[in-house]
């Protein structure tokens, strides 16, 4: 350590010693300092890169950073959903972009191509068939034309989309799904069976349905003794893990009814988690600690008692939401209320969970969007894609590793999931799992155009018939005769019919009301 005159006062490695540095930095600086006056460092003689390697770990992931983009490629004049629920209130897909909005006498969501930028008339058509606001909404991942939407008005509707996106206001889901007693504030489809939703409500129940036959086929509705955060699948869709009010992490196995795994406490605090599963079957979770600091935390299912890794961010009070690439292993964390987007990879070295980045902006962020990877650009090197929401619109953040290559990147675009399903649903429920199927982003994603029709008309709207047979197959109660289907079929249609005399008559009394409001204001004024 060098004075003013430039004489030597102290070697480094006694300042090292002082300090009670490891003995591995002891030997770096000894290494380091010059040995006199003038006298060269052995590490002036070293290779940089090897200079490098011992202080900064490497990763290709290392100088991804974010950029927002221009202003003419946002969707302005979006009146974002100001109800009080900690989902994200964005869905996105290779074709559309979803967001909860404000609405009037029910609740309500945009539908958007990607390409529909700019300002959004107040007039544009919207999807908005629930008597109460929109809680959550989640695109199916085997058809980019089908939205499922949970609701205020303890239902879940599955939505079809027109393939060019919409023209009228859609009111008439394709099936609506009825059998939660309270608010439904999350929906999550299963990623690799065709047809199967998961839904959970403010009744502290879990339901699986088969959607193409409007079945609940499993009711998981002992499990949970407090609010349901979230819910999360596994990669192959055999688990899910839930983050719960009662601050418990629980892995459970739905079709067999039972948790594998719990763990109380997991973050002691008493603000909102979070729970993920990642691709290596560990679970990632986000929470408080008991002096409202925020934390992340690594777990292994098969010994829950202690964290793999654990680490406290900050002091910022917003629900911190994961978003998970499981090609990268990268996690995204965003957090309501922040305006920043902190980026982490998993790996299996010592500290597991490393921080990489973060991407920071002006205004503070109301829900997030998060793009499938066969969404993104790969001739950009893009790995990641956001849709921030601000008050009165949506703006697309751009996640890019920088190369000076032209060329497909390999290492930053392994085989990821396709939009194929593996299982029909009625295999799901009979006990088979299979991983995603997996495409290659070398040419770039091009979304099929007839077979997605085909598929949502086959599974959704076509065969409601021949699903039922195989669903019987399933069940316990034998199958019933065909006069007795015949007439339910008849008592069906006549209750379907009834529901649209309600929906016309509310939707009359809904302008009856706006009238009369608007009458008021006239008068106030």
């Amino acid at each position: 350590i060098y004075g003013p005159g430039r004489q030597l006062e102290r070697s480094g490695n006694s300042w090292a010693e002082e300090h009670g540095c490891s003995a591995a930095c002891q030997a770096f600086v000894a290494s380091a300092q010059p040995h006199a006056l003038g006298g060269k460092s052995p590490l002036l003689h070293m290779p940089w890169k090897d200079t490098m390697r011992r202080v900064v770990r490497q990763s290709k992931f290392r100088h991804v950073f974010g950029q927002a983009v221009k202003n003419d490629q946002c969707y302005d004049d979006i009146r974002v959903s100001r109800v009080t629920w900690d989902s994200s209130f964005c869905a996105v897909n290779p074709r559309f972009v979803a967001i909860i909005i404000e609405a009037s006498g029910g609740g309500a969501f945009l539908v958007l191509p990607l390409h529909k930028t700019g300002r959004i008339d107040k007039s544009y058509p919207t999807v908005c068939g629930h008597t109460g606001p929109v809680l959550d909404i989640d695109w199916c991942p085997h058809n980019d034309q089908v939205i499922a939407s949970g609701s205020e008005d303890c239902t879940v509707m599955v939505w079809q989309i027109p393939e060019n996106g919409l023209t009228l206001s859609l009111t008439e889901p394709v099936v609506i799904l009825e059998g939660h007693s309270k608010r439904v504030g999350i929906v999550a489809w299963h990623p690799t069976a065709r047809n199967v939703l998961l839904s959970a409500g403010c009744d502290n129940a879990i339901i699986i349905w088969n959607v193409g036959t409007g079945e609940a086929l499993i009711n998981l509705d002992d499990m949970h003794s407090d609010m349901i955060y979230n819910v999360s699948w596994n990669r192959n869709g055999s688990l899910i893990c839930t983050a719960s009010k009662d601050k418990k992490v629980r892995v459970i196995d739905p079709r067999k009814q039972e948790i594998v795994a719990e763990k109380e406490k997991a973050h002691e605090g008493a603000r909102p988690m979070r729970a993920i599963f990642l691709a290596d079957g560990n679970v990632f979770t986000t929470g408080f600690s008991r002096m409202s600091e925020r934390q992340l935390a690594l777990w292994n299912p098969k010994n829950m008692q202690e964290p793999i890794a654990l680490h406290e961010m900050d002091t910022s009070n917003g629900v911190l939401l994961p978003f998970y690439d499981p090609d990268t292993s990268i996690i995204y964390l965003c957090g309501k209320g922040d305006s920043s987007i902190r980026y982490f990879e998993i790996t299996d070295e010592s500290p597991y969970v490393h921080y990489l980045n973060t991407f920071s902006s002006k205004e503070p962020q109301r829900g997030m969007g998060y793009m499938p990877k066969r969404g993104l650009d790969v001739n950009k090197c893009e790995i990641a894609r956001f849709f921030k929401l601000h008050e009165r619109k949506c703006e697309p953040i751009i996640m890019t590793v920088p190369r000076k290559s032209d060329l497909f990147q390999d290492d930053l675009y392994p085989d990821t999931a396709g939009p194929e399903a593996a299982l029909e649903a009625e295999e799901w429920f009979e006990g088979k799992n299979a991983d995603p199927v997996l495409i290659s982003l070398k040419h770039g994603y091009i979304p099929g155009k007839n077979r997605d029709l085909k598929v949502v008309k086959k599974n959704i709207l076509d065969s409601k018939p021949t699903a039922n047979k195989k669903c019987d197959l399933i069940n316990i109660p034998k199958k019933t005769p065909d006069t007795a289907s015949v007439q339910n079929e008849a008592k069906l249609d006549e209750i379907l019919k009834e529901i649209k005399s309600i929906k016309d008559t509310i939707c009359n009394q809904d302008e009856r009301i706006s009238k009369l409001e608007q009458q008021m204001a006239k008068i106030a004024a």
